[in-house]
């Protein structure tokens, strides 16, 4: 296929991203991600959308090959997502037996009909057919409607004592040896009739962050205000940027704010959490880098966001001329972030305590471009919803260690949680 782009001037960048995100969800499939005006590193989008099916990723009975097959096929545009579930393929050993709330596949990667993409006030539209023109006129006629939020009743699937029980147990099997840092998850859920597009609008207005994705899985929806790379892709170099290290901010006393952060950089657990996070990701780019390529770009990076300031560090490396998009998969997934160390270990430990299938939360979206480059988000901050049973999901997490104190870990996941529990109250 032959995509053509046009490129049109935008003079009000906000406006137009409402626009876009607004002709988007007009369609059965679509993938938005937004960066929110981030000056970050490595940033190559302030927006950018695929719209529309032309195309979509079959797994054959040997997932990878087919995977391989398919991209290897394929010299256009990718959007899609792996669930956390897929890590069960990547190591056959493990095992996900929990409910899952709402039904995500553990893969899909489609080409798009239409590929928006916005930066530094100008709109690429790549289209396969000549009614460029007419898309234009189409997203530009858009008014954004006023948001239509509703109530929900929102509960844990366990209850606070479960959680305080299943973080002790954690530490006896940290203690015992068997893992170092284990990122353990609890799932909240209600029956609701939600309209997503409001509810993703409104998340962004509560918590803008520059991994925001709004993707559009015919009845299924995935609202994402992750602030958190899993793995980006540029020519030969390939990076990845963990999140270990949280902290609420003082947005009344700036003078309090700075001692928050003060206090997170100087915090001895989360320092160690984010070195524990740092050497698994680069043992998982030395799998598929060149020898001695793989450096730590930035430790204990400290940036903050609406409602935390978190610690990111940077990891790098070379991507060796004979290594795929599917050994990147194959290598890192999931991320060191969402599991802890050793990996496998604490994947079993999950599925032996988590009450639920994380699903799309742990799992990442992103695209891949026709040079094979990519960038791909870690899924958290995130409500995932299934328009047809009516389920409302989300997850939050955070690292158990031999040191952690139960109580705050759960003070933790309620304050990641803070910005989605907004919008329903």
């Amino acid at each position: 296929m032959n995509r053509v782009y046009h490129t049109f001037h935008v003079k009000d960048t906000e406006l137009m991203k409402h626009q876009m995100l607004s002709w988007t969800n007009q369609f059965s499939i679509c993938c938005f991600m937004d960066n929110h005006q981030y000056n970050a590193a490595h940033q190559t989008y302030e927006c950018i959308a695929g719209v529309g099916i032309l195309d979509a990723f079959e797994p054959g009975q040997d997932f990878f090959n087919s995977l391989s097959a398919f991209l290897q096929s394929n010299d256009d545009w990718l959007f899609g997502h792996f669930n956390y579930e897929l890590k069960n393929k990547i190591e056959p050993q493990l095992l996900s037996q929990h409910p899952d709330s709402c039904g995500f596949p553990d893969c899909f990667l489609y080409v798009p009909e239409v590929l928006l993409a916005l930066n530094d006030g100008v709109l690429s539209i790549g289209v396969c057919n000549d009614n460029v023109e007419e898309i234009y006129k189409q997203i530009l006629q858009i008014i954004p409607e006023p948001m239509v939020l509703s109530k929900a009743s929102i509960k844990p699937r366990q209850t606070k004592e479960d959680y305080l029980d299943a973080v002790n147990k954690l530490k006896e099997h940290i203690h015992y040896g068997d893992c170092y840092v284990i990122n353990y998850c609890q799932e909240f859920l209600a029956e609701a009739n939600i309209h997503p597009l409001s509810v993703y609008r409104k998340l962004s207005s509560l918590s803008p962050n520059p991994f925001a994705a709004y993707y559009k899985l015919i009845d299924k929806y995935l609202m994402c205000a992750s602030p958190e790379r899993f793995v980006q892709k540029e020519g030969p170099k390939i990076i990845s940027q963990p999140i270990k290290g949280t902290i609420a901010r003082d947005k009344i006393v700036a003078e309090n704010d700075d001692l928050n952060k003060e206090q997170l950089i100087n915090n001895k657990k989360e320092r160690s959490e984010n070195v524990m996070v740092v050497d698994l990701v680069r043992n998982d780019l030395s799998k598929i880098c060149d020898d001695g390529s793989v450096v730590v770009d930035e430790l204990f990076g400290l940036y903050s966001f609406p409602n935390v300031h978190h610690m990111i560090s940077t990891v790098s490396g070379r991507l060796s001329p004979n290594k795929s998009f599917v050994d990147v998969i194959q290598a890192m997934f999931p991320m060191g972030s969402m599991t802890g160390a050793p990996k496998i270990k604490v994947m079993e430990l999950t599925e032996q305590y988590e009450k639920s299938k994380r699903g799309i939360y742990s799992g990442t979206v992103g695209y891949i471009t026709p040079d094979k480059d990519f960038d791909f988000n870690v899924v958290i901050r995130s409500l995932v919803y299934n328009e047809t049973s009516q389920q409302l999901s989300f997850h939050v997490g955070s690292a158990i260690t031999a040191y952690c104190n139960a109580e705050k870990e759960y003070e933790e996941c309620l304050l990641k949680g803070e910005a989605i529990m907004k919008i329903f109250s």
